[in-house]
């Protein structure tokens, strides 16, 4: 089935010139399109890019979230959509068992569950750590959803995209999605992928200011869709 599926990798980047090349050239080699939303860099992460083969679109609007939407508006014709960071926390490979489900229809979502590989330097601090379980927690008591993490690394059919009309602009935009996929009754699979300390300093969860905007915004949408009507289900 994946050979017959039109694959685009959506990667956000703010001054990821050290990481990014090596994210692109260990990505699955059958994906079609790859996509690098320079999110206003100040270094050669755009050249860079294009050098090692990728489509390097600009979006001066900070923000993660943006950066994904500016991503698949910039996109043609495609059939599933994923996504990754360009600090090289996530493995690229990984990607594969995230993108042959959705490719097989057997989901409409596939959300990478962050696993330390034994062998590297742990990936995320503590406080990232707590934060995503009281997150889940609320998740869990609030809407009845049992995820196990929130994290960046996801494949997601076209259609199944479209249907969740997504909106959050910077840090609630995995939290958005999930809960509003859940809430449409779309298939969701949680697959462990291993996670290890990214290249470069983290822009959200090593800045104060990251954190507590990160906090605040998915709290927001965790509670926000909570007091929401239902969607139309997409199955």
């Amino acid at each position: 089935m994946i050979d017959q599926c039109h694959i685009t990798v959506i990667i956000p980047a703010l001054n990821e010139q050290a990481s990014i090349v090596s994210v692109i050239s260990e990505l699955p080699g059958y994906i079609d399109q790859i996509i690098v939303v320079d999110n206003d860099s100040s270094d050669q992460t755009r050249v860079v890019s294009e050098n090692a083969g990728a489509t390097v679109i600009s979006e001066s609007r900070k923000g993660y979230g943006r950066a994904c939407l500016s991503g698949i508006e910039s996109t043609g014709d495609t059939d599933i959509f994923a996504f990754i960071n360009g600090g090289y926390s996530d493995y690229p490979e990984d990607l594969d068992k995230l993108i042959r489900p959705v490719a097989a229809g057997r989901c409409d979502l596939a959300i990478g569950c962050r696993e330390d590989d034994p062998a590297a330097p742990k990936g995320r601090f503590v406080h990232q750590r707590l934060g995503t379980r009281m997150a889940c927690l609320t998740i869990r008591l609030l809407h009845g959803y049992n995820f196990a993490d929130l994290g960046p690394l996801r494949c997601i059919s076209r259609s199944t995209l479209a249907h969740l009309q997504m909106q959050d602009e910077d840090f609630g935009w995995t939290v958005e999605m999930q809960l509003k996929a859940a809430r449409a009754g779309a298939v969701i699979l949680q697959v462990p992928v291993r996670y290890r300390k990214r290249i470069g300093k983290s822009k959200i969860s090593g800045t104060l200011r990251g954190t507590v905007m990160a906090g605040y915004k998915i709290f927001y949408w965790i509670f926000r869709l909570a007091v929401t009507t239902r969607p139309d289900r997409i199955r």
